[in-house]
């Protein structure tokens, strides 16, 4: 006899995070189940690496506020509260919120492979923040200095070696060489 797993809510998911043997990890709730996040020192090199040129490009642009493993979710879905390693909200007029997930998506998401992520589950990531409101997604991934970015428009590149990473008509005049995204000292 098969035994169906259990799907857990937002409200489910919310009373496990705050548990206090909970209180230090990352957690996800994809599609009513959940997942721990374990990031590597190179998954936080790297992340550490865009975040910094996002947050000085939000400073000097006064586009938006580049932010770090904010937990979102869309009001209408109560089986997901995604937790992006990197995001960029566009909307600076929206209150910033001190508990709890933002209700809504980034304009712009960053997740980094860890070596526990398959290509389809990070692919899967793409999809979701798209499908409900992200308007660029960037996917990479370390082990091949590789970026996958997917637009809205449903059209996506692989970025490699000496390209740049654009911030398009989201983050204009917004550029990342991939070498600095990769650089590990």
């Amino acid at each position: 006899m098969a035994i169906q797993p259990q799907l857990y809510t937002v409200t489910d998911f919310e009373r496990f995070i705050a548990l206090p043997e909970h209180r230090d990890q990352y957690f996800e709730l994809i599609h009513g189940e959940i997942i721990a996040k374990v990031p590597t020192e190179e998954h936080g090199l790297i992340a550490g690496n865009i975040y910094g040129s996002l947050w000085q490009y939000t400073r000097q642009s006064g586009i938006g506020r580049a932010v770090i493993e904010v937990r979102v979710r869309a009001p209408e879905d109560d089986y997901n509260s995604r937790q992006p390693d990197l995001a960029v909200f566009t909307d600076t007029t929206r209150p910033v919120v001190t508990r709890g997930a933002v209700l809504q998506m980034p304009d712009v998401v960053i997740e980094v492979k860890s070596p526990d992520d398959t290509y389809a589950a990070m692919r899967e990531r793409a999809t979701y923040y798209l499908e409900h409101g992200a308007r660029l997604v960037w996917l990479i991934y370390p082990a091949k200095c590789l970026v996958e970015v997917y637009r809205q428009s449903a059209d996506s590149d692989i970025l490699t070696g000496t390209d740049t990473l654009q911030g398009e008509a989201v983050l204009p005049g917004f550029a990342l060489p991939l070498q600095e995204i990769f650089a590990l000292s």
